[in-house]
């Protein structure tokens, strides 16, 4: 095992096991996925030289307050729990960077402090009950990569145009009717999945997300596709299967298809 890293994966653990994570300090890499804990000792944040942290799969409900502490934490993984709301400090790790997992809980809200973790890259909150994320989640300016696919969300906040480094967002099996005009500012985004939801028309505006790669628009409601794609010079693939009310597909896509974007379905 590496130094100052200890895995307790699949112990069946019902309690912190604190004298073993004390004779394993300086720790800085603890992995207690997939075991049987309901609950968290306020303890655990007193092992301050924390970089990495799963808690991933077991059977938490709550965080105690007080990871505000572990000031050196790069990632930390949730997922897979059942939790119904986080921490307010939670949003206070100021090198949270690499990766933050909420996957797979029974969260309604996040914390309005969350938006403060403005240099985290990667968030996946998918598989859990939001139906609206915070207004000021646009200050998360260094997210590269968001999922939040199969929530309840019926919108997002109009602040996600700060999110100018992102590149993928996957917005799958949501409730969405429509994208907030301040998409149009995502010139990094080269994926957009948005499979799975209630869809009726699309915005001219897509058209100028020039670094637009792949586009996902499987199982909606769509009449018709804006003309507009047809200008997005890097789309190599564009998926609008299952849209039974957008038949036939307008010509101007068979352009598209001979320049090289992988077109479903085929157009022959």
């Amino acid at each position: 095992m590496p130094a100052h890293t200890l895995l307790l994966d699949d112990h069946q653990l019902e309690t912190l096991p604190l004298e073993r994570l004390q004779s394993a300090r300086p720790l800085r890499h603890l992995s207690l996925y997939r075991n049987r804990l309901v609950e968290i000792s306020p303890t655990l944040w007193d092992f301050t030289e924390l970089e990495t942290l799963n808690l991933a799969d077991n059977r938490l409900h709550a965080l105690p307050y007080g990871i505000h502490r572990l000031e050196r934490l790069r990632m930390l993984d949730l997922g897979h729990n059942q939790l119904d709301h986080l921490p307010d400090d939670l949003g206070a790790l100021p090198m949270l960077t690499d990766f933050l997992y909420l996957s797979n809980n029974a969260l309604r809200t996040l914390p309005d402090g969350l938006t403060d973790l403005i240099q985290l890259r990667y968030l996946n909150i998918t598989d859990n009950q939001l139906a609206l994320l915070p207004h000021t989640l646009g200050r998360m300016h260094g997210l590269i990569e968001l999922r939040a696919y199969r929530n309840p969300l019926v919108a997002l906040p109009d602040s996600i145009g700060g999110w100018v480094n992102l590149r993928e967002l996957h917005l799958d099996q949501t409730h969405l009717t429509a994208l907030p005009p301040s998409m149009e500012a995502l010139q990094a985004l080269r994926v957009l999945s948005l499979r799975g939801c209630q869809l009726e028309a699309l915005p001219a505006w897509l058209g100028s997300l020039h670094n637009l790669r792949h586009l996902d628009l499987r199982s909606n409601r769509l009449r018709t596709l804006p003309r507009e794609l047809a200008q997005l010079p890097h789309l190599e693939k564009l998926d609008v299967r299952w849209n039974h009310a957008l038949d036939p597909l307008p010509a101007w896509l068979a352009d598209a298809q001979a320049r090289g974007c992988v077109i479903y379905p085929f157009i022959p």
